[in-house]
């Protein structure tokens, strides 16, 4: 059989995935590329892999897709690593600046902005230093490791799973392992196996990982990243679409 091409998120969420993958046989059957998030989704999208774990609003962009995996990148409640970032209250906001490596995450703070907090600011996509901004009225959406330790630099956070909570009363899935054909199921299976090994074996990974003074990791993969992709997590990502086509 010819190895399945994979691309996974390269963020620290994905770790136990990558652990379990890296740690079971499943490993030799895969060509694993790991990739930011929209380009994981653009892999996918343009068939040179067959597997991604994507942000679910790429889907809309795959003629077939569905998903191979009981697990996911999702929360529920805060996950502490997708914020839009302001110097003032969300309602005051006028410019808002989207995450260049995010697809899902600026679709989620569009849907939250027109249906949580029922505002309009100008959306820019390709802000230089979007992620620095000074300006008063002007916010950002930020995703991944590059949030860890910044949440005491602004006076305005806003956690963006923790609000699609507040107005769904739902989980949110960030991401799942999609394919876009057919995958035969005897993979599927020892390809969940090997993600709920590198589940049930995070303690080892942390014995790995360089630990932070100003972001607690453990507590972010323990308790904060719920990783399995329940119903009401499948209910909340095709929710999500239909939010984002209503855009």
């Amino acid at each position: 059989m010819n190895k399945i091409r994979i691309s996974a998120v390269s963020y620290t969420n994905t770790k136990p995935f990558l652990y379990g993958i890296q740690h079971t046989d499943i490993i030799n059957k895969i060509d694993l590329s790991l990739d930011m998030p929209a380009d994981c989704a653009q892999k996918l999208i343009d068939d040179v892999v067959d597997i991604g774990l994507i942000p679910v609003a790429a889907t809309l962009s795959l003629p077939q897709w569905e998903i191979v995996s009981d697990y996911c990148i999702g929360a529920i409640g805060a996950v502490n690593s997708v914020f839009i970032f302001s110097n003032c209250d969300i309602k005051d906001v006028k410019t808002i600046q989207l995450d260049p490596q995010s697809r899902s995450s600026n679709n989620l703070a569009r849907v939250l902005m027109k249906n949580h907090w029922q505002v309009n600011p100008e959306q820019i996509v390709n802000a230089p230093d979007y992620s620095l901004s000074t300006d008063e009225h002007t916010a950002f959406v930020q995703i991944g490791d590059r949030t860890f330790g910044k949440k005491d630099q602004y006076k305005y956070v806003y956690d963006l799973a923790e609000e699609w909570q507040k107005m769904t009363g739902l989980p949110f899935t960030f991401a799942a392992w999609i394919a876009n054909k057919p995958i035969p199921q005897e993979f599927m299976d020892e390809f969940n196996q090997a993600l709920k090994y590198g589940l049930d074996h995070r303690e080892d990974l942390f014995k790995e990982m360089d630990m932070r003074d100003d972001f607690d990791l453990v507590d972010y993969l323990m308790v904060k990243i719920d990783y399995d992709l329940t119903e009401d997590k499948k209910k909340a990502l095709y929710m999500f679409l239909d939010y984002i086509k209503a855009l």
